[in-house]
C-alpha cells in the first residue's frame, strides 16, 4: 500500500514545535521527534509533501546513529533513546503505529548553535562563495575549480544556525570566538572524522557524499559536559549524495537528495520570497523515489513504508 503523508495529531500531547520538517513534542524529561513528509527548500515548506520521506529519512538517520556512535566520545554519544514505539512511554501507546518508523524518543540538548559542515566538493553555497572570493568561510582554495569539483582535501565550513531565514557560512574562528579554541577544535575534527566515515561506506555503494552537515550538544540535564551527536545524520535532507557514475566537474551531478526540486525550483521562474509554486505529481514522484534510492544504496534494504 502507498504510504499517506504525516498528518500529526496525537490527541492529549502538549501541543508540538514545529520545524520546517519536524515536529517535536516536549514530554518532559524527553523529547518524542517525529519526522514529518513535509519538503523545504529556500527556506519555504513546499506543498504537497512528500509520501513517506519522514519515514525514509528518519530510519536513514538511525541507521547512521547506529554506525557512527563509536566514533563520538563519552558515554551518551547522541541523543537517541529509543527508536522503536514498543520502547516508548506508556503515553504514546496509543500512537505506536502512527510513529512507527517515523519517530524517536530523544534526550534534550542545549543545543551548540553552530551548523558543523563538511564539504569534500563544491556545491550550493560554496560554490557560490568561491566564485566571488576565491575562499569557502575564510578558507582559500585553488583557483580553476568548477560546480561538483573535488577539493584538495574535505573542509570544515560552519555556519550559524537561524531560527528563520537563511544560516550564514561563518569563517572557524568565529567558531573560537563563540565557544573557545579546544571546543571549536573538538567540533572541527569530528566533523571531519564524521564526515570521513560517511564517504567512505558510500563510496562503496557508487555514492559520493559531497558535503554534509551535523549538529551537536549537551545533555540538558547539566550532568554531562560530554558531546551529543544530534538531530538527523547523513539523510539527503542533511547532505549531498551524487552518483559516482555520472559525477562530470563543471556539471550539475546526478543526486539523490533534494537539489532535484531547487533544480524544479529554479526552472520554475519563481522568486524565492512569494508563495512557492505547487509541486507537480511528476516531481513529487521523482523526488520520492530519489529518496528511497539513497535509503537502499546506503543500507542495503528497503525502508519500511
Amino acid at each position: 500500500m502507498e504510504p499517506v503523508l504525516w498528518q500529526s495529531d496525537l490527541p492529549g500531547l502538549p501541543a508540538p514545535r514545529r520545524g520546517k520538517v519536524r515536529d517535536v513534542y516536549d514530554l518532559g524529561d524527553t523529547l518524542l521527534i517525529v519526522a514529518s513528509d513535509r519538503l523545504s527548500a529556500y527556506d519555504h515548506v513546499l506543498q504537497p509533501g512528500i509520501p513517506g520521506k519522514g519515514k525514509i529519512l528518519n530510519q536513514l538517520s538511525n541507521f547512521w546513529f547506529s554506525r557512527l556512535a563509536t566514533m563520538v566520545p563519552g558515554k551518551l554519544p547522541h541523543h537517541l533513546l529509543a527508536t522503536d514505539p514498543a520502547d516508548f512511554p506508556a503515553a504514546l501507546a496509543p500512537f505506536k503505529e502512527q510513529l512507527r518508523g517515523r519517530a524517536v524518543l530523544a534526550r534534550k540538548a542545549r543545543v551548540i548553535p553552530f551548523e558543523c559542515v563538511a564539504r569534500g566538493y563544491l556545491a550550493g553555497s560554496g560554490f557560490r562563495e568561491y566564485t566571488a572570493t576565491g575562499e569557502v568561510c575564510g578558507i582559500a582554495l585553488p583557483p580553476g575549480l568548477s560546480r561538483a569539483s573535488r577539493l584538495p582535501h574535505p573542509v570544515f565550513t560552519p555556519a550559524t544556525k537561524a531560527e528563520s531565514g537563511h544560516d550564514e557560512n561563518v569563517p572557524f574562528e568565529a567558531v573560537v570566538s563563540a565557544l573557545g579554541t579546544e571546543l571549536a577544535a573538538t567540533l572541527r575534527d569530528l566533523t571531519l572524522s564524521l564526515y570521513a566515515r560517511g564517504a567512505a561506506h558510500a563510496a562503496e555503494k557508487d555514492l559520493l557524499l559531497a558535503d554534509t552537515k551535523f549538529e551537536f550538544g549537551f545533555a540538558a540535564d547539566g550532568k554531562s559536559d560530554e558531546l551529543l551527536l544530534i538531530d538527523e545524520v547523513l539523510t539527503p535532507d542533511s547532505s549531498r549524495y551524487w552518483n559516482v557514475a555520472s559525477w562530470t566537474p563543471g556539471e550539475e551531478p546526478a543526486s539523490f537528495d533534494k537539489q532535484f526540486v531547487r533544480n524544479w525550483l529554479d526552472a520554475s521562474g519563481w522568486d524565492k520570497e512569494s508563495p512557492p509554486p505547487v509541486l507537480p505529481a511528476e516531481v513529487v514522484l521523482e523526488t520520492r523515489e530519489r529518496y528511497i534510492e539513497a535509503f537502499r544504496r546506503i543500507t542495503g534494504r528497503e525502508p519500511d513504508l
